[in-house]
């Protein structure tokens, strides 16, 4: 991953990185905004509801020719169960993801292409699902200023 670009909301720095030529948003940061001291936390349980894992299926299926179809299928039957929580590591191994990518160590989280990123913050609340996006698109207006 590239060096990380910086967005701002509400006081808080929200890491941006390339990506196979694509920006990831850093969901470590965003679930700051929901729990500081447990982010991992806060990503599974959003991973492991229905309404994300149709999202993230759909997505993949678009964008991932490698997407594995059938363990997705699994984690779909099993979404809703009671105790059922699926962490990114998980779910980038058992179907081969690409819009998540996630490592340990001080520089390590979870990023999300910000398709993805951008429904994490529609979970958390919708007004920051906008203030995500807006501040998103100040960030590319910059460097599009820079470059252009």
């Amino acid at each position: 991953m590239a060096k990380a670009s910086k967005i701002e909301i509400e006081g808080s720095s929200i890491s941006v990185v390339k990506n196979q030529c694509e920006d990831y948003v850093s969901l470590t940061d965003i679930a700051k905004f929901k729990n500081t001291e447990n982010t991992g936390q806060v990503i599974s349980h959003w991973l492991s509801t229905r309404f994300a894992i149709d999202f993230l299926g759909t997505w993949e299926q678009i964008n991932n020719p490698d997407f594995n179809l059938t363990e997705f299928s699994n984690i779909r039957f099993n979404a809703g169960s009671n105790g059922y929580v699926l962490s990114a590591k998980q779910r980038i191994k058992r179907t081969n993801t690409i819009g998540i990518i996630s490592s340990a160590g001080r520089y390590g989280g979870t990023y999300a292409h910000k398709d993805i990123a951008f429904e994490f913050g529609s979970w958390l609340s919708y007004e920051f699902k906008y203030y995500l996006i807006r501040e998103y698109q100040r960030l590319k207006d910059e460097e599009q200023a820079q470059f252009g």
